[in-house]
């Protein structure tokens, strides 16, 4: 069995940043030399999301307003606030779009839908976060 490990590194101009990294894991996917496997995309921060959509800015406007929506930025309504920080909104936001992914790997590429693509999501941006990618089989 072949495996590979890699790390991403992000630091987003914005708080609230979606950052399609669809082409660096197939890069990775590649370099694995992997044919038949699996690739884990794993943010390592809890207030980043590995997620995956159809790249598409006005989706990406859309999810922006409707995490905003149901988790607005307000530094006094959340109790983990109260610890000194202001980013209580960002990790729900981050639990609402999730930790990781897991694509497969077909004859040595991501096997995705036609519009399926992968999305790093900052919630808690302007400074640096990783991501990590997997990838294992033969």
């Amino acid at each position: 069995m072949k495996s590979l490990t890699e790390y991403l590194w992000f630091c987003t101009k914005n708080k609230i940043e979606f950052v399609n990294i669809t082409d660096e894991v197939e890069k990775l996917v590649k370099k694995s030399g992997v044919k038949e496997g699996l690739c884990l995309v794993n943010a390592m921060h809890i207030t980043s999301s590995i997620f995956i959509n159809d790249e598409e800015e006005g989706l990406k406007t859309d999810f922006k307003e409707w995490l905003e929506k149901l988790v607005p930025f307000s530094p006094e309504k959340y109790k983990h606030n109260l610890t000194g920080e202001d980013n209580a909104h960002s990790h729900l936001k981050r639990t609402i779009m999730g930790r990781e992914i897991v694509a497969a790997i077909t004859n040595g590429k991501l096997d995705f839908g036609p519009w399926e693509q992968i999305f790093y999501g900052e919630f808690d941006g302007q400074r640096k976060k990783r991501v990590l990618v997997k990838i294992i089989g033969e």
